[in-house]
């Protein structure tokens, strides 16, 4: 499972011209789902992501998470993030979960990291064409990918 997590002042999700999620402070997180993903990468994603300290405390150091701030989150799914480019200049989707894969591990994952944050996180929606807003925070962008914990 691979994850983009970026610290905002602000963002939202359009589809159709209807804003279906609009935060303040907190985090945009686009995560691609593989077809090897399973819960064990949806947990640690999501503990991760709720205590991962990259916003500034009063000394103007990145010492404080989501969590800390009372910050808020909009999760996008985004199968590119899963896009191979080792051969040619088209990119591969071959590793991206399927929907029914998929669909799933993405509701796992927004839940867990609801339980982590004891707080409602807004979505996109899953396979919707979006048009995703945001103002970068920094500009602060974090990569995780559960396969590579380090």
């Amino acid at each position: 499972m691979k994850t983009v997590i970026q610290r905002v002042s602000s963002a939202s999700v359009t589809i159709d011209s209807k804003i279906v999620a609009d935060i303040q402070k907190g985090l945009l997180v686009f995560v691609g789902i593989e077809d090897a993903d399973n819960q064990e990468d949806t947990n640690w994603l999501c503990q991760k992501i709720a205590n991962l300290r990259i916003f500034c405390d009063e000394n103007d150091v990145m010492n404080l998470s989501v969590k800390d701030i009372n910050g808020e989150i909009i999760v996008v799914s985004q199968f590119t993030l899963q896009a191979s480019t080792k051969k040619g200049n088209r990119p591969s989707y071959i590793k991206a979960a399927k929907p029914e894969v998929a669909i799933p591990l993405y509701e796992q994952f927004v839940a867990q990291l609801e339980a982590e944050l004891d707080k409602k996180i807004q979505t996109g929606v899953f396979g919707a064409d979006m048009k995703v807003a945001l103002l970068n925070d920094g500009p602060v962008t974090i990569l995780i990918d559960s396969k590579y914990r380090n």
